[in-house]
């Protein structure tokens, strides 16, 4: 993947550290100055698709942090990996997760790690649309195993806005190198929750999935990259074409 360059979009980018976290280390320096070169990317892309759209982006903030951090969604620990909370429109992410990613699931390369901070950007343009809301709230009213199913429908659909942003940045920039595509649908296959579940307990437990399958997870993310089309979504549609 060809990487945005420091100009442009990044003066825009918003980014936060947490008081008494450790220095990053080269490596996450290095990770740091990548996740915000993505970041500014995808302001880029959402600023102009909102545009197209009638309405105003408003771009998340960033948190890079270690070990642990506060937000308004609650505490958590780097075990969680990255996540976005509606709460603050913040995105969290401990560095340390990439290094993870690579070592004990074997997603490795720069368009895998930018998916999945495109797909946390996903669930951001998820609540400024309305959608990540109305789903919250569905969910805090239904059982635990139909809430999960809820779920399962707002990650697919940040599966296929990260698609969406490649698809735009890709158009406009000429961003995606061979092997990229590849890579990210390697690492949707690597963190879908099937795949995770039966690497973890050796059984999958459908009616517990809150991800989607490996398979779902690439299909939503490749769909968004060749369509790139805002009117598609997860919601409203039978479980059975998930």
């Amino acid at each position: 993947m060809q990487q945005v360059a420091e100009n442009g979009g990044i003066g825009t980018v918003q980014e936060e550290q947490m008081d008494g976290q450790r220095e990053f280390t080269e490596e996450e320096q290095q990770l740091a100055k990548f996740s915000r070169q993505v970041l500014a990317a995808t302001e880029d892309v959402w600023t102009e698709v909102f545009h197209q759209m009638g309405r105003k982006y408003q771009p998340p903030t960033l948190v890079l942090f270690t070990n642990r951090v506060n937000s308004a969604c609650g505490t958590a620990s780097s075990a969680v990996g990255p996540f976005y909370c509606s709460g603050d429109q913040k995105l969290y992410i401990d560095l340390s997760f990439f290094t993870t990613m690579k070592k004990q699931l074997g997603a490795d390369g720069d368009f895998s790690y930018a998916y999945v901070i495109a797909h946390e950007v996903g669930h951001h343009v998820e609540n400024l649309l309305g959608i990540l809301g109305q789903a919250h709230q569905q969910m805090s009213k239904t059982d635990k195993v139909s809430a999960n199913k809820i779920s399962v429908r707002l990650e697919l659909l940040a599966d296929y806005y990260a698609g969406v942003w490649a698809h735009y940045d890709d158009q406009e920039y000429n961003s995606l190198e061979a092997g990229d595509i590849e890579e990210a649908i390697d690492c949707a296959q690597k963190i879908g929750d099937n795949y995770l579940q039966k690497k973890a307990q050796g059984y999958v437990q459908p009616e517990s999935f809150t991800h989607g399958t490996s398979a779902q997870r690439q299909k939503w993310l490749s769909l968004g990259i060749k369509r790139g089309d805002m009117n598609i979504t997860t919601f409203g549609i039978p479980e059975s074409e998930l």
